[in-house]
């Protein structure tokens, strides 16, 4: 059995509420460890509109999702969470009052006396390219996420995209790949413009090949690709040779697994009390907009409320043989100097 990894807290979700529950859980002298099935933290606001303007945190008249995202990385750097990317959480087990035994997909196991759902709306799933049968090839030789390099090594490598997940995965594989193409639908990107110029200096210098035209078929026999079937620009039709195909088509969000991990649901949301923003399983919350109550509202501000409420609770989970003292980051010097204020 994998050895536990044991914390405090366990946050499920790294986006801006996840995040900032860092922030009110350290304050506190509690722990967090957090879970996302992203390959960076930040959520939506980084994965789907990180250039998006924000007009309602308070205080901060504009700022972008991602840089959103920076301050609360910078707000958090104190208390050194860690995180664990490109993984999802698939069970909750209750093992001790309180204690919480939490499997992800990739095997690794955490303990701990908290969990946080801070999920969003459930977890982002990757969109299925509209290629007749690929089902039979998923995790076998088409893969919808990087987990780990390494199984990609000798590969002939076919990555279909223009996003940014497309270019940097073509320039982080190539290396790996024995032989990598590009596939895209148009020669325009929406990927980091730095990102792009190095493809295309790879595509010049002949280590890489780069094709304007879309999937067709792929084809193969027992989940294994062997080639894929490309209708052209023109709508010429051709075959690219390859034993393994990276699609990244973007991103969808479905509520996964949530539904199996004991807590009540209604309508595909979290139910909570506004005191303490607790599940029906004590020790259990749900932050942000995965969870419902009356008057809900679906802004990042509300969800920051909520993280600082459930922090309150939580600590009489992970102390509880200690009083909870409230203090103002303003006046306690104890609290200052966490936050390694001079």
């Amino acid at each position: 059995m994998t050895e536990a990894i044991k914390t405090d807290v366990l946050i499920i979700g790294a986006g801006p509420i996840g995040l900032f529950a860092v922030f009110e859980l350290g304050l506190l002298d509690m722990k967090a460890h957090l879970v996302d099935i992203l390959d960076k933290p930040g959520g939506q606001c980084s994965e789907l509109y990180p250039e998006k303007p924000i007009y309602d945190i308070p205080a901060v008249p504009y700022i972008t999702g991602q840089g959103l995202v920076d301050a609360l990385m910078a707000q958090i750097k104190p208390f050194h969470p860690e995180f664990h990317l490109g993984e999802m959480v698939e069970t909750i087990e209750k093992i001790g009052d309180p204690l919480f035994r939490v499997t992800t997909d990739t095997g690794k196991v955490f303990e701990a006396k908290v969990v946080v759902i801070g999920a969003g709306g459930g977890s982002f799933q990757p969109k299925r390219p509209p290629i007749a049968g690929i089902e039979a090839y998923e995790e076998k030789s088409v893969f919808y996420a990087v987990r780990q390099m390494e199984k990609f090594r000798g590969k002939k490598l076919l990555i279909i995209g223009g996003g940014d997940s497309a270019l940097d995965w073509t320039l982080n594989l190539h290396p790996v790949a024995s032989h990598l193409t590009l596939l895209h639908r148009r020669d325009e990107f929406r990927a980091a413009p730095d990102s792009v110029n190095k493809m295309r200096a790879l595509v010049d210098a002949g280590e890489m090949d780069f094709v304007l035209g879309q999937v067709m078929a792929l084809e193969g026999e027992n989940g294994q690709v062997k080639a894929a079937t490309v209708k052209g620009a023109k709508g010429e039709m051709s075959s690219i040779a390859c034993n393994a195909v990276l699609p990244f088509f973007g991103l969808t969000m479905k509520l996964g697994p949530v539904a199996n991990w004991g807590v009540a649901l209604e309508d595909e949301l979290i139910p909570v009390d506004t005191e303490k923003f607790e599940t029906n399983v004590p020790g259990i919350f749900a932050i942000g907009d995965i969870n419902n109550y009356p008057g809900k509202l679906k802004l990042i501000l509300s969800g920051f409320h909520e993280a600082a409420l459930m922090a309150q609770q939580a600590y009489h989970y992970v102390f509880p043989d200690k009083k909870l003292t409230f203090q103002y980051t303003t006046s306690s010097t104890s609290l200052q100097k966490k936050l390694g204020v001079k």
